[in-house]
Formats: C-alpha cells, sequence, structure tokens
C-alpha cells in the first residue's frame, strides 16, 4: 500500500512540477531577457529556483500559489546575479575620460573662484586637496596654534568658495557642460 501511495505522490509532483514549467518559464525568460540575460542564464536561474522550490516544499512548508512562489525565488535570483554582473561590468575607458577642452574651461572657472577667496584660502585648499596634507601639517605651516584651527580655516574657505558660486548664479550644471 506504501509503495502505491509514493508512487502517486512522486506522479503527482511530477505533474506538478510540469505545470510549474509551462506556466513559470515562459514569462521568466521575458523578464531575464528584458533585463539583458540570456535563454542559458534563464535555464540556471529557473532550474535553480525549482530546486529551491522542492527543498523548501519537502520540509512542508505552505506555500498558496507554487507558481508565484517559483517566480519570486526566480526573480530574486536574477536580481541577485544581475547585480553581480554590474559590480564586475567593465568601464569603458573613454566615457571616463573628459575632453580636455572641457576640463580647461572648468578648471579655469574654478581657479577663478578660488583666487577671489585670496591667496592664503587658496594655498590652504591647495595644500589639503592637492597635496593631501593633513591637518596638523596645515597648521603648522600656516601658523595656526591647533589642528582645530586649520580645519575651522579651511571650511572658511570653503565656504567663501561656495557663497562665490552662489552669488554668481552658478550652478554645478555650469562646470558640467
Amino acid at each position: 500500500m506504501t509503495e502505491i501511495l509514493e508512487a502517486h505522490f512522486v506522479q503527482e509532483k511530477d505533474v506538478l512540477l510540469g505545470e510549474i514549467y509551462q506556466s513559470v518559464f515562459p514569462p521568466l525568460c521575458k523578464y531575464i531577457s528584458k533585463r539583458g540575460g540570456s535563454l542559458e542564464e534563464a535555464k540556471d536561474i529557473f532550474h535553480d529556483a525549482l530546486i529551491i522550490y522542492v527543498e523548501k516544499n519537502v520540509t512542508s512548508i505552505a506555500v498558496n500559489d507554487e507558481k508565484a512562489y517559483v517566480f519570486g525565488i526566480a526573480k530574486h535570483l536574477w536580481n541577485k546575479e544581475f547585480k553581480e554582473k554590474l559590480r564586475y561590468a567593465a568601464l569603458d575607458s573613454d566615457a571616463l575620460t573628459i575632453p580636455s577642452e572641457r576640463t580647461d574651461t572648468i578648471s579655469s572657472r574654478l581657479l577663478l573662484f578660488l583666487k577671489q577667496t585670496g591667496s592664503k584660502c587658496m594655498d590652504i585648499l591647495q595644500a589639503f586637496y592637492y597635496e593631501n596634507q593633513n591637518a596638523e601639517k596645515i597648521a603648522e605651516q600656516f601658523g595656526y596654534s591647533s589642528v582645530r584651527s586649520a580645519t575651522v580655516q579651511k571650511f572658511k574657505c570653503l565656504e567663501k568658495v561656495r557663497d562665490l558660486v552662489k552669488s554668481n548664479a552658478q550652478t554645478y550644471e555650469d562646470f558640467i557642460e
């Protein structure tokens, strides 16, 4: 009697998996294709989702809609893989370079604002941002009594630049045109 029940259970499981395959795999292929995946990747994701479903179902977790459950697992697996692919995607070197004439324009605008803040501010900002000096070295170099004083002065210089940009109605877009 138990052999008959086991055979019936296996047959029901095969029918259910066939129904899941027919109803879930085509929309999953569309979903993955729209997000840059291939048919092979869709097959792999679907099979992984089925394995997870079978493992979870064996542990007798109640699932109301098996098809939606498998599709949800597959979407989660694809999104995880897609994010991983994006993380390691190679960057196009041309996309990272800025044309030199544009760089020159940006640099000249920034230099103009920096000059307007005064030579001391310009020297402090240069030491901090271009020469990568720490606040302790800047305090010593410019004769401030403490590191805190040097940090406050650097902040004031940055505020002067920001105020000049605002007063001249400059926006971020003006520097990236």
